[in-house]
């Protein structure tokens, strides 16, 4: 099954280390406050996850959000 990125908005600084490595350019911050995933370009890749400093983005199973 394929994956997708999902964001813990609620802890999310909007930093936009995630936004700068994403191949897909599927990450965008919202108004300055955390990172939102644009769920049609987003591939699951997790290049995203592994480079979010406060560790607050997890792959999921597309089926799973």
């Amino acid at each position: 099954m394929k994956k997708i990125a999902v964001v813990d908005r609620a802890r999310c600084v909007a930093c936009g280390a995630c936004r700068k490595v994403c191949p897909r350019t599927a990450i965008t911050m919202y108004k300055g406050c955390y990172a939102e995933i644009d769920r049609e370009k987003c591939v699951g890749c997790g290049l995203c996850a592994k480079t979010c400093p406060g560790t607050l983005i997890e792959i999921v199973e597309r089926g799973e959000v």
